[in-house]
């Protein structure tokens, strides 16, 4: 059983994906809703996984990942978001992404991910 932070803005896609998490036989150990709480809680609850959707109103997810992964390069995170383009993609995996989820998601492809990034 792995320990896993959900971070996105909307409460019911946090709910959804907890749903999916728990379903899996994991945990969901912290959740954020914004871009300043993912640093700080990432801080105090060192999840094994970070499932982050990118899009938020007042920060840039993109950078948030960089910031995160520059502090603790060891983190496993997912983006999770609805922008699917491709230079989107491109550059969440180049900043050490581990995997792509794009929304409105399925339980079956949140579980390979999460196979997927905890090996």
């Amino acid at each position: 059983m792995a320990g896993i932070m959900i971070v996105d803005n909307v409460a019911f896609e946090r709910v959804s994906m907890k749903d999916i998490i728990v379903q899996a036989g994991h945990e969901v150990v912290a959740e954020a809703n914004n871009g300043y709480d993912v640093l700080k809680t990432y801080e105090i609850s060192k999840p094994d996984m970070l499932i982050m959707d990118i899009a938020f109103p007042d920060d840039d997810g993109v950078e948030i990942l960089k910031e995160l992964l520059k502090k603790h390069p060891e983190a496993k995170v997912c983006v999770c978001t609805t922008m699917a383009q491709q230079a989107i993609i491109i550059e969440v995996i180049q900043a050490g992404a581990k995997d792509f989820i794009v929304k409105p998601y399925h339980a079956e492809r949140v579980r390979e991910s999460i196979k997927k990034v905890l090996g």
